[in-house]
């Protein structure tokens, strides 16, 4: 199957120019890295110039105007153009260790979302990190928090892959679907402006639809890089009304969807490259 791997960003470049060294590194490769980029300035599209130029997959831009956070719609733009079979979503600040994308692909299966591992980089080691240490990080660096999600153990993946669905640790910063299954039920409902929820009531209209969450673990391993934080508290917002509404209703569509999108993206957006790309871990 065809994979497009879609990377959220919006004004870091530096983080996204990391991201994307570590995904050329792969085993495999996707066969498109897809940026759906929330409003990003002009840094972020000089880093992505300068990284097509030699980058090993075609690498593709997909911008919005930035109207506050509205990473759901950015998905649905970037799923739009997507030609995989399937999707592979992760955050620009997410660094995806060398199986990554094996570990999605391994797991999958039909009717199901694979959720992966997410382990936590403290501010040293994420300045660490940026300043070129290595897209690597092992369970044991120093300043590495969750460690254990850091460990990949195949055997262990395998063994547990439960159906279930619970809010606790939907995050779309590391989930794989089926493209097939996230225009089926519409993609991210792009009512939901600001911090949080978008994920979660995402997997809620999937469950309704009897698409099931599979929870990776010790596979399919991120890095996330320290940064100030950007949302959540206490404080309710629509989010949670809407939320709220998809548990009661058991719908599966939502309105303001993907399908907004497909016209605009009936051709594939331009591939940044030059007209060959060549491997970035040479």
């Amino acid at each position: 199957m065809s994979v497009s791997l879609v990377i959220t960003t919006f004004d870091w470049p530096q983080a996204l120019g990391l991201v994307l060294h570590a995904v050329a590194c792969q085993q495999p490769l996707p066969d498109e890295v897809i940026i759906a980029d929330d409003g990003s300035g002009a840094a972020t599209q000089q880093l992505l110039r300068d990284t097509a130029r030699d980058y090993p997959v075609p690498l593709r831009h997909v911008w919005q105007e930035h109207h506050g956070f509205r990473v759901g719609m950015a998905r649905n733009r970037a799923v739009a153009a997507a030609r995989g079979d399937y999707v592979i979503f992760l955050d620009g600040d997410m660094l995806p260790q060398r199986h990554f994308i094996a570990d999605h692909l391994s797991a999958a299966q039909p009717r199901c979302f694979t959720q992966g591992m997410r382990a936590l980089a403290g501010a040293e080691l994420s300045a660490r990190l940026l300043a070129g240490a290595s897209v690597d990080v092992s369970p044991f660096a120093r300043g590495l928090a969750a460690r254990g999600q850091a460990a990949r153990l195949t055997a262990a993946a395998l063994l547990r892959r439960p159906r279930a669905f619970g809010r606790k640790n939907v995050m779309s910063c590391n989930q794989g679907f089926w493209r097939a299954d996230l225009l089926a039920v519409n993609g991210f409902d792009e009512r939901m402006a600001g911090w949080g929820r978008e994920d979660t009531e995402l997997g809620v209209r999937c469950y309704h639809a009897g698409i099931r969450r599979l929870q990776l673990r010790h596979a399919a391993i991120a890095v996330h890089l320290h940064h100030p934080p950007r949302g959540g508290g206490p404080a309710r917002t629509p989010n949670d009304d809407y939320l709220a509404e998809s548990e009661r209703s058991g719908r599966i569509r939502c309105e303001l969807g993907i399908d907004r999108h497909l016209l605009e993206f009936a051709e594939a957006p331009p591939d940044l490259r030059a007209p060959a790309g060549q491997s970035a871990c040479a």
